[in-house]
C-alpha cells in the first residue's frame, strides 16, 4: 500500500507520488501565490505590465523594490514570488536575447526566449540536487508576429494569453480581467483596468508609489515606463 501522507514523496523532486503528482513544483506555485499580484494586457497599440509593489511599511523605499524587468528594447518581464529567483531567471533571459542579437544581428522572439526560459524552469523540475524556481513571469513584448503576452509556471509550462495575472490575487484579478477585458482597447482604458484590477485584489489601496507600470508599443517597439505623475492622473479618475 502506498503511503497516505504526502511527505513521504516531497523529499526528492524525482520523485512522483502515486496520483502522479510534484509535490515540490506545487511548493513552488505556493510560493508564488505568497507574492504580491502582476498583471499583463494587450491593448490596441501594444502591450502592459503592471504590478503591485506593496509596501507595507513607511521605512521601505518604493524604488528598491523591482518588479518588471527590461530584457532587451522590445521585452520586459513582470515577476511574482520569490525575488532572488525571479533575478537569476531575469538575468538568464537577459544573456540569451544578446545571444541572439550578437548571433544573428536581431532581436529574439518574443516566444523562443519564452521556451527557453520554460526549459530551464523544466530542467529545474527533473534533477535531483536542486529544487524549482520559485517564481511565476509574465513576458511581454512586441516582435513580427505582434503583441506577445505568456504567463509561465514553476513546472516550465506556458501559455499566451490577451490578459493575464500572476501572485497572490491570480484568481480574483483573472476572474475580473474575464468579466471586464476587451479586445482592442486603448492604452488608457488598459491602464484603468490595470489599476482598478489591482484596487480590486491588493489591499484597496493603490498610489503612484506602489504601482509600477511598463509599456510596449507596437510602432516604437520600446519598453518605457509610466511615469509616476501619469499614473496619479489615471489613479484619481478611476477613483
Amino acid at each position: 500500500m502506498y503511503p497516505s501522507s504526502p511527505s513521504a514523496y516531497d523529499r526528492a523532486i524525482t520523485v512522483f507520488s502515486p496520483d502522479g503528482r510534484l509535490f515540490q513544483v506545487e511548493y513552488a506555485r505556493e510560493a508564488v501565490k505568497r507574492g504580491t499580484t502582476a498583471l499583463g494586457i494587450i491593448y490596441k497599440e501594444g502591450v502592459l505590465l503592471a504590478v503591485d509593489k506593496n509596501i507595507n511599511s513607511k521605512l521601505l523605499r518604493g524604488e528598491s523594490i523591482e518588479k518588471i524587468f527590461q530584457i532587451d528594447e522590445h521585452i520586459g518581464v513582470a515577476t511574482s514570488g520569490l525575488v532572488a529567483d525571479a533575478r537569476r531567471l531575469v538575468d538568464h533571459a537577459r544573456i540569451v536575447a544578446q545571444e541572439e542579437k550578437m548571433t544573428y544581428n536581431k532581436p529574439i522572439d518574443v516566444q523562443m526566449l519564452t521556451q527557453n526560459l520554460c526549459d530551464l524552469k523544466q530542467a529545474y523540475t527533473q534533477f535531483g540536487g536542486a529544487r524549482p524556481f520559485g517564481a511565476s513571469l509574465l513576458i511581454t513584448g512586441v516582435d513580427d508576429k505582434g503583441t506577445r503576452l505568456f504567463e509561465t509556471d514553476p513546472s516550465g509550462a506556458f501559455n499566451e494569453l490577451y490578459a493575464a495575472a500572476i501572485g497572490g490575487g491570480k484568481a480574483e484579478a483573472e476572474v475580473f480581467l474575464e468579466k471586464e477585458y476587451k479586445e482592442g482597447i486603448s492604452f488608457e482604458e488598459a491602464v484603468a483596468l490595470a489599476l482598478r484590477t489591482l484596487k480590486k485584489v491588493g489591499d484597496k489601496k493603490i498610489s503612484k508609489e506602489t504601482v509600477d507600470i511598463y509599456y510596449i508599443t507596437k510602432k516604437y517597439k520600446k519598453y518605457t515606463k509610466l511615469e509616476k505623475e501619469e499614473i496619479q492622473k489615471y489613479i484619481s479618475k478611476i477613483k
